[in-house]
């Protein structure tokens, strides 16, 4: 799928006074329609999945969904910023100067891996959005992406300083990180069938968990 390359990026449209006193049951209703939109547009893509196949796959009427994202470009990019934000989420949970790295790197691996296992569809999504020139996403990864990933190189580069971790780029080891964890995901279906399986088992998992874990650790310096 391509979208012009002048997409604007999505803005929610101001809430209404009386949307306020409500926002827990519309804050709801948001969850719902993203799940139901990962599900199908990970499934289907953005040309297959339907307004009204979202709507139905939540339990919403059809007009829920134009109410609170207007088209079906403006639901998709923002389950693609609603993705990428989990994501970042992760990573400030863990990615923190008071951890230290054996403790902050194994808990995001893990918690990526996590992510794969429990939301294929989402890492699927973003991995074609971004083959296809990630048109509707691009602000967001210039900026809030751009930024996040430097103060996680901060991070890295304290932990550097205090002689906790080998010297290594910290955006280059986020991508690492990111290929690592994401195939699990993304290449679900080659990663099963070389295994022998359908599907990968929660003992896939670990042992991904720990096979990473060994190659980032021994290739960081990490004690």
């Amino acid at each position: 799928m391509r979208s012009s390359a002048s997409s604007p990026p999505f803005v929610p449209r101001p809430v209404r006074r009386q949307e306020q006193a409500a926002g827990a049951p519309r804050r709801a209703s948001t969850q719902q329609i993203f799940r139901a939109a990962e599900r199908l547009f990970g499934r289907d893509g953005f040309k297959g999945a339907s307004m009204a196949a979202i709507a139905a796959e939540a339990g919403l009427p059809k007009a829920n969904i134009h109410y609170y994202f207007g088209t079906k470009e403006e639901l998709y990019r923002a389950v693609l910023e609603n993705i990428l934000t989990d994501w970042l989420t992760d990573a400030t949970v863990w990615i923190r100067p008071d951890q230290t790295p054996r403790a902050a790197l194994e808990g995001y691996i893990r918690a990526k891996l996590a992510f794969s296992h429990e939301r294929p569809d989402a890492s699927r999504i973003f991995a074609h959005e971004v083959l296809q020139g990630a048109t509707h996403i691009s602000v967001f990864l210039q900026t809030s992406l751009r930024r996040h990933v430097d103060e996680l190189d901060e991070t890295f580069r304290a932990w550097q300083r205090a002689g906790a971790m080998r010297a290594v780029s910290g955006p280059h080891l986020m991508f690492c990180l990111w290929a690592m964890t994401q195939t699990y995901a993304d290449m679900g279906a080659q990663i099963g069938a070389v295994l022998g399986q359908r599907t990968l088992r929660e003992q896939d998992y670990e042992d991904a968990a720990r096979t990473i874990l060994t190659l980032v650790m021994a290739g960081c310096g990490v004690d």
